[in-house]
């Protein structure tokens, strides 16, 4: 089991920041390739970004690429997601995930779920 909890939503003006933060409370954390999705109401849940198991490999889906950086420790067993620049349309529900194998971009792959954290951009 992998245990996700995320933290660090809130309300924020159009061009500021928040960092996301999701702890795992499982072992073996360092084995995982973590990633971001975010759900906006009414639409399905979307990749954000990846980080691969030693942050070797990075990805990141157009609409934040230049804008967020997903980072990890893996000695505190934590990924981190920090937005910048954040638009209205960041807006939604943002959820991290953990997995051994597959594909970063497909949510289906992935194994383990946080409960997730809503972020608000307002212009």
């Amino acid at each position: 089991q992998m245990p996700l909890a995320e933290s660090g939503g809130g309300l924020v003006q159009a061009g500021g920041s928040l960092r996301l933060s999701c702890a795992a409370a499982g072992r073996d954390f360092n084995i995982y390739t973590m990633g971001w999705f975010r759900q906006a109401p009414g639409q399905e849940a979307e990749f954000v970004a990846a980080i691969g198991s030693w942050n070797d490999n990075t990805m990141y889906s157009d609409a934040v690429k230049g804008r967020f950086t997903i980072s990890r420790d893996n000695a505190r067993k934590t990924v981190y997601l920090q937005m910048t620049n954040l638009k209205p349309e960041d807006t939604g529900v943002y959820y991290c995930a953990a997995m051994t194998k597959g594909t970063v971009f497909n949510r289906q792959d992935y194994d383990y779920w946080g409960q997730g954290t809503q972020v608000t951009v307002y212009s």
